[in-house]
């Protein structure tokens, strides 16, 4: 099974996030589970999401305390959330950002993380130049999928043209091939 752990604020899509998340890896023949949880239920108050992937029946509807990745919507959250809890030092790390790990505070992870697998892209530039909106998720799907391998970016697209439609389902798409190709291209790799 691998699990996901997703972190942002509301209104940034964090919870669909998981939920195309779980639709892409259900497309390819795995079994998904998606679900969040927040207090309260306000734009900006922090949110957790949850996936989880398997290729057997998924019983667990347990919060995910040991994530094999991490997927940081919002870089506000890192020094007032511990979203870094429970993750090991395998665990994928992604985090919605054009600073380096240094300029954000965080030049310690390089030495608990494996760097090839601690990354950073602009998500929220990148939605914003082909959705017109900063909204980071699609795009740190893409980044997701290019990092981990767990899906395709092909069933990622699939997944957000079924949830959003005409221009903001292309917009969508357009900023997670951005990032894909970021992280592919190793431009956004953190090395602190």
């Amino acid at each position: 099974m691998f699990e996901i752990r997703i972190h942002g604020r509301g209104g940034q899509g964090v919870v669909t996030a998981a939920e195309l998340l779980s639709v892409a890896a259900f497309t390819e023949g795995s079994n998904a589970l998606a679900f969040p949880t927040f207090g309260s239920e306000r734009t900006g108050a922090p949110v957790t999401s949850f996936c989880r992937i398997s290729d057997r029946p998924i019983r667990s509807r347990e919060p995910i305390v040991e994530p094999d990745a991490l997927i940081v919507q919002d870089p506000t959250l890192l020094h007032q959330v511990d979203v870094f809890s429970g993750a090991g030092a395998d665990a994928y790390v992604l985090i919605n950002t054009g600073r380096t790990l240094d300029e954000l505070g965080l030049g310690d992870l390089v030495d608990r993380f494996r760097v090839e697998r601690l990354v950073t892209v602009p998500a929220s530039e990148l939605a914003r130049e082909h959705l017109g909106r900063p909204l980071p998720n699609a795009a740190l799907l893409g980044g997701f999928a290019a990092l981990t391998g767990v899906v395709s970016i092909d069933s990622v697209a699939g997944a957000i043209r079924r949830r959003f439609a005409a221009a903001t389902g292309e917009g969508n798409v357009a900023a997670a091939l951005a990032a894909y190709t970021a992280v592919r291209e190793g431009a956004e790799v953190a090395h602190a």
